[in-house]
């Protein structure tokens, strides 16, 4: 049932005009699971992006995800600290499903995180 199921969406997918880029849209979601609807995009429409952008530290943390097509896509990474915003692109249909891909963890956050272990083991071993 599996593969039947599998070669149908592959042939849904493969069918069509010689451009047929599909991606997965959603915008400002909290969670990849909102972000699973297929789109057809336009003939100008030659990448499907996902950007994600993150903001605060622990409990007070933001998580969005936007996934669209795209005329041009660059790709980038932007990192203050406390915000982060993640740009990828790819250029075959749904390519765009995970939104975990572009997820970088801060540099700030490891490095407090790094020193607060060293001050922990020092604290315990006195």
């Amino acid at each position: 049932m599996k593969t039947l199921l599998g070669t149908l969406l592959v042939a849904f997918v493969c069918t069509g005009t010689v451009h047929s880029l599909w991606c997965y849209r959603c915008e400002n979601e909290p969670s990849n699971w909102n972000c699973m609807k297929m789109v057809k995009c336009a003939e100008t429409e030659n990448y499907c992006t996902t950007v994600i952008s993150t903001s605060g530290i622990g409990k007070n943390s933001a998580y969005q995800l936007s996934k669209r097509c795209t005329p041009t896509c660059t790709e980038n990474f932007i990192d203050t600290g406390v915000t982060s915003v993640s740009t990828k692109c790819c250029n075959h249909s749904l390519c765009n499903i995970s939104g975990a891909a572009s997820v970088k963890t801060s540099g700030l956050v490891l490095a407090m995180g790094i020193l607060a272990s060293f001050f922990y083991i020092f604290r315990s071993s006195l």
